[in-house]
């Protein structure tokens, strides 16, 4: 079926989900190795309690993007699924600031994560399902740009909360500051709300033979065919998509070095901060508005990304984006003032509004469309290895090689997401195009 072009508006709705979305990962993001450290958590062990996070990915977005393409019922194909996510990352966000040690903490990530990637992984695909190709790339930028305003007023929260609204953000030996609990409270009421509404303002199209469809998912029921038809994708992915994996190994371990490490280097080498102390919190405070701006930057960026995806390839995009964010992690160690990491989270910024958009806008022309979901979840590994890697690894180079400097692991980032921008060039010029996508 040819898929009519939407409105502006329309394609607004079908994203506003992923504003919810990104401000339960903005919070985690900014917060949760200082969560981890309030609760007596080491630098060295901070790496491997983020585990969570990739691994959850890893397991769930395959396996939900399989089951959203086989699935159509009152609430279509992929809603199901928002649905869902949303109410269990909702109860995940309000019990995460209540944690009392660190086991607690890492349990609740697990939950937290696993929740959002059941609602994250069918928005992707749902793209892909409601626009046609010409729409595609737009839709992404639309992704992009509401990604950037939900991370904008997650990340500053607490320190909104602190400096706007007079909350105290004295934190205690073994304790989260009110600050940060009553941000996870608000996120969870925003992040059901806006998925909410992408739900109830958004209606999906039915497979184009509704029978044919269901012939086929009964023919093929089962986990032991499920687990041979995965197995099966996965070893056949098209050239394209093997081409930007490599792309999003080196992009994806640069943004998981600046998440883990960079709030506490902003704390403990720019503010001078041990866990608990003022100047500490002072300093978390102050690296959860460095995420604002990388995120408002992307905000407003999307916009900008906007116009350019009519007169510039996606690969062309993504290579300048990526070396600009590289360059901005590498200066964060040169600027010591706290007000000069901003210009550095500019960079960051641009960077990221590509990230979030033009890989997907690429790969939904290099797959076919029956298989939109599962590819999406697959493409997800090439995001999720390179952090398992590296709460794998980290912790060691911290202590062995870093000289556990949160600061050079940042740096160690920018030069990951420097190579990452290189490797646009093996890209085939396939996934510029618009014409049919190809068969694995």
């Amino acid at each position: 079926m040819e898929k009519p072009r939407l409105s502006f508006w329309q394609i607004w709705n079908m994203s506003v989900g992923f504003f919810g979305i990104q401000f339960g990962w903005g919070l985690q993001m900014a917060n949760m190795s200082a969560i981890y450290e309030y609760l007596g958590a080491s630098q060295k062990e901070i790496a491997w309690l983020w585990i969570a996070a990739p691994l959850t990915g890893l397991i769930v977005q395959p396996i939900v993007g399989y089951a959203s393409d086989r699935t159509w019922g009152r609430l279509g194909r992929r809603r199901p699924y928002f649905l869902v996510g949303a109410v269990l990352s909702t109860l995940a966000l309000i019990a995460m600031p209540n944690a009392s040690a660190v086991w607690m903490a890492a349990g609740l990530l697990w939950i937290l994560d696993a929740s959002i990637n059941i609602t994250m992984e069918p928005f992707r695909a749902f793209v892909g399902d409601m626009l046609p190709q010409s729409q595609r790339k737009t839709g992404f930028a639309m992704q992009s740009l509401l990604i950037g305003l939900g991370a904008v007023l997650s990340s500053a929260l607490p320190y909104l909360l602190t400096n706007w609204f007079g909350v105290a953000d004295v934190a205690g030996e073994g304790s989260i500051p009110r600050t940060v609990q009553l941000a996870f409270y608000i996120g969870s009421a925003v992040f059901l709300a806006a998925v909410l509404y992408t739900i109830l303002r958004t209606k999906e199209y039915p497979p184009d033979d509704l029978e044919a469809f269901r012939r086929h998912n009964d023919a093929t029921a089962g986990a032991g065919k499920a687990f041979v038809e995965i197995f099966r994708g996965i070893t056949s992915m098209p050239t394209a998509m093997k081409q930007l994996a490599v792309v999003q190994f080196f992009t994806w371990f640069a943004m998981f070095c600046m998440w883990i490490y960079f709030v506490p280097a902003v704390a403990t080498v720019v503010f001078g901060g041990t866990p608990g102390s003022p100047e500490y919190q002072a300093g978390n405070e102050w690296g959860g508005v460095c995420f604002s701006v990388y995120n408002g930057t992307a905000f407003v960026f999307a916009f900008v990304l906007l116009a350019l995806v009519r007169r510039f390839s996606p690969r062309s995009i993504h290579r300048v984006c990526l070396l600009a964010g590289g360059l901005g992690l590498i200066l964060a160690a040169a600027f010591h003032d706290q007000y000069l990491l901003l210009g550095s989270m500019v960079l960051v910024g641009i960077a990221w509004a590509s990230i979030l958009s033009m890989p997907y806008a690429m790969l939904s022309n290099a797959i076919p469309p029956e298989k939109m979901g599962f590819y999406m979840g697959v493409f997800n590994f090439f995001i999720v290895l390179p952090q398992i890697l590296a709460s794998v690894g980290l912790g060691v180079l911290m202590t062995t090689v870093l000289g556990d400097d949160p600061m050079r692991a940042v740096v160690l980032g920018g030069g990951s997401m420097i190579v990452a921008g290189l490797s646009v060039g093996v890209v085939s010029k396939q996934v510029d195009d618009f014409g049919t996508p190809a068969a694995p």
